[in-house]
């Protein structure tokens, strides 16, 4: 039976490490395709390219990893059925369950070793992927600034529809948000219909020459009654400079890694030490929002819980009636501001709890998945294994139709779990481990079918009714003449 482990082992080991090397070179071309405006015509040395791919070779592993088993699995047993190799096993004694022994144990160490990766590996790649892409676009200003979106540079946010030229410095569909110093938003908004970026080593300064744009500035006067009018400063430009200093920016270390911040970078005991303190953060967040709201509404939990009659003074039916008009109209007025400011802090505090609800969530996705990994090599196995006994086919072909038919089938629901948990459809538990069962039952039917020589699908129950009624409505309509 070692003769037979070693083989079945050995075909299993060809095919997935071929499998494996090609699923993985086909995907670090998508990555290098993501990537390629990014990286192409930045004057970047050979190097750091390099560093950037192998920084973000790790997690592309939990999509090729469970596609590998599950192809490999099809055609390796696809092939034994094909050539009746199976055949000769069962007459010998031996079962599928048997024949998998072997390969069940190497699964169950590369279960371990997926965990292990994901949960040390990948954290580490990731934080070393976004500081480096962080630290390349400081060190490369032109880089910072990213097509149909706001970029970071300084105290301005800088946004441009299209970037061309050699060095990406020709601007197209310019808008400049440059930060307040108070902290109360962006107060100037510069806007233009192209530009050029002009840099020079010698110099710390990035001049952006800008054309044909506008030139808008908040005004904020010193009455407060004069404020809801919104008043502000528009001018017109053909032609200006804006000096952005990179001082800063230029003196970075392209080895060193300040970003923490994402539940990417985190394994499991950091992870769990995270969710506790966002889960104790939210909760406090909860308990003072409902105590602001209280006091503005004028409750507390004292005058809520007391038993004892409270004693008012005895006040008019109608408190306007010993009101003037004017002190109704200031009254109203006030208590309409109130409203508002009250109806507004609701609000925001709402948007902010439900972003801080949906990082939680997001945390507790990335420690499930790194469970679901390791499961899913066992799952993509107890599929592949029986469904290549069954369909007998080995090679490319068919194998690799039913392998991305299933895969696509469980990457959506996984996708479609991991969404839906993030918004609070779901908990992050089921959303994470959605995909795994809903499709456990699948391998479970099909390992029994596999080992009792039931095959995947009895045609005969389908077939044999339709034929019997063509048969009969043949003999009703056509009658044979004698």
């Amino acid at each position: 039976m070692k003769i037979l482990d070693k083989y079945l082992l050995k075909s299993f080991l060809i095919t997935f490490t071929t499998v494996f090397v090609i699923l993985f070179f086909i995907f670090i071309l998508q990555t290098v395709w993501l990537f390629i405006a990014e990286l192409a015509g930045k004057d970047l040395d050979f190097v750091l390219v390099i560093k950037f791919l192998l920084f973000s070779m790790p997690r592309i592993i939990p999509l090729v990893l469970p596609l590998s088993v599950l192809l490999a699995s099809i055609m390796t047993f696809g092939s034994l059925s094909e050539n009746y190799e199976f055949a000769a096993m069962k007459s010998s004694g031996i079962s599928l369950q048997r024949a998998m022994r072997s390969l069940i144990f190497f699964i169950t160490i590369l279960a371990i070793v997926a965990f292990f990766f994901a949960n040390n590996v990948i954290p580490f790649a990731e934080y070393k992927f976004i500081n480096f892409r962080k630290n390349i676009a400081q060190a490369k200003p032109a880089m910072a600034i990213a097509e149909g979106q706001f970029s970071d540079i300084g105290e301005y946010n800088i946004k441009v529809n299209k970037k061309s030229g050699e060095n990406g410095n020709i601007l197209t569909g310019i808008t400049i948000h440059k930060k307040s110093n108070s902290g109360n938003g962006a107060r100037i908004v510069i806007k233009a219909k192209d530009g050029k970026l002009i840099s020079s080593e010698k110099s710390s300064i990035l001049k952006m020459v800008l054309n044909d744009g506008y030139y808008y500035e908040d005004v904020i006067p010193k009455k407060y009654e004069e404020r809801n009018k919104l008043p502000f400063v528009k001018s017109f430009y053909k032609k200006q400079v804006v000096n952005i200093d990179l001082s800063e920016l230029n003196n970075v270390d392209l080895n060193d890694s300040s970003i923490t911040n994402t539940n990417n970078m985190l394994n499991v005991s950091e992870l769990r030490y995270t969710l506790d303190s966002l889960n104790t953060n939210y909760d406090n967040d909860v308990v003072s929002f409902s105590e602001n709201i209280n006091q503005r509404v004028g409750l507390n939990h004292r005058t809520i819980k007391s038993d004892k009659p409270q004693k008012f003074k005895a006040l008019p039916k109608n408190i306007l009636s010993v009101l003037d008009d004017t002190q109704k109209s200031g009254l109203l007025k006030t208590v309409q501001n109130n409203i508002s400011s009250t109806l507004f802090s609701i609000e925001a505090s709402k948007n902010e709890l439900k972003n801080k609800e949906r990082n939680i969530n997001k945390h507790w996705m990335a420690l499930y998945e790194k469970f679901v990994i390791a499961y899913a090599c066992f799952l993509m196995f107890f599929i592949g294994a029986p469904l290549g006994a069954i369909i007998r086919k080995g090679g490319i072909g068919l194998p690799i139709v039913f392998a991305v038919l299933i895969f696509i089938t469980f990457h959506f629901i996984n996708t479609f779990g991991k969404r839906l948990s993030q918004e609070g459809g779901m908990t992050p538990f089921m959303g994470a481990w959605m995909s795994s069962f809903i499709l456990t039952p699948l391998a479970v039917l099909l390992t029994y079918r596999a080992t009792n020589d039931i095959g995947l699908i009895n045609f005969d129950v389908i077939f044999t009714p339709i034929q019997k009624t063509i048969q009969k409505l043949t003999q009703r309509f056509f009658p044979k003449q004698t």
